[in-house]
């Protein structure tokens, strides 16, 4: 009998691993509405934060995959009430979909904001003058998870496919076409970008060695 549990085992822990994965991301999921209840429920802004790994903030909900599901509409509706979200914040998330996929992600996120919710989000800039910086970040490029980027946006191509998604924009952090950074204040309560020009350790010297293209959005009214 022994040997024989031996001999299935493989067969079997693919199986074993995929209910105690299940297991985790339904007890992800429930801790998350959890929050979300207590937040809607004590009056607070829901402040929700995307793709956030081991990034926590005071007064932010973190979530990331496989619990939320971004693609996924079951995730949302599981997750969040209609019109109950303050805001959303993507830190270099955004460019591990293909455009096509942001487009599904904002259309999917339209019902869960409130009017006046925001969703900020950082990306590479495609516009940054420093050609070793674009070789990082790039689709494919020698950065870490650079691998995995399908897209690289500049401050025009992001505001068209905002634009098609039925969002208006402001553009907080970027560089123009002919290579010269523009921003317009941002408070960092509405959600806070470490790789921003005040904030990425690496610009301490004056130098704009790493920014991101940094936007706040929301739907048409």
């Amino acid at each position: 009998m022994l040997a024989l549990k031996k001999l299935f085992r493989p067969l079997y822990a693919p199986i074993v691993r995929n209910r105690r994965n299940r297991k985790q991301m339904l007890a992800q999921q429930a801790s998350i509405r959890a929050q979300v209840d207590a937040c809607v429920a004590a009056g607070n802004p829901l402040k929700i934060i995307i793709g956030a790994g081991s990034t926590r903030y005071d007064g932010w909900i973190a979530t990331d995959i496989p619990a939320f599901d971004i693609l996924n509409g079951g995730h949302w509706a599981l997750l969040f009430p209609e019109r109950s979200i303050d805001r959303m914040l993507a830190e270099h998330v955004f460019e591990h979909f293909t455009p096509e996929q942001l487009g599904i992600i904002l259309r999917l996120a339209r019902p869960y904001l409130k009017p006046s919710g925001r969703i900020r989000f950082a990306v590479p800039d495609g516009n940054h003058p420093d050609p070793i910086y674009i070789k990082r970040v790039r689709p494919g490029g020698t950065g870490i998870g650079a691998s995995d980027h399908k897209a690289l946006y500049d401050c025009d191509s992001i505001s068209r496919l905002l634009g098609e998604a039925g969002y208006d924009l402001q553009l907080l952090e970027y560089f123009d076409g002919a290579g010269n950074f523009q921003r317009a204040p941002w408070q960092c309560e509405d959600g806070f970008i470490g790789r921003s020009a005040d904030n990425d350790a690496r610009n301490a010297a004056g130098n704009l060695v790493y920014t991101s293209l940094i936007v706040d959005c929301w739907p048409h009214a």
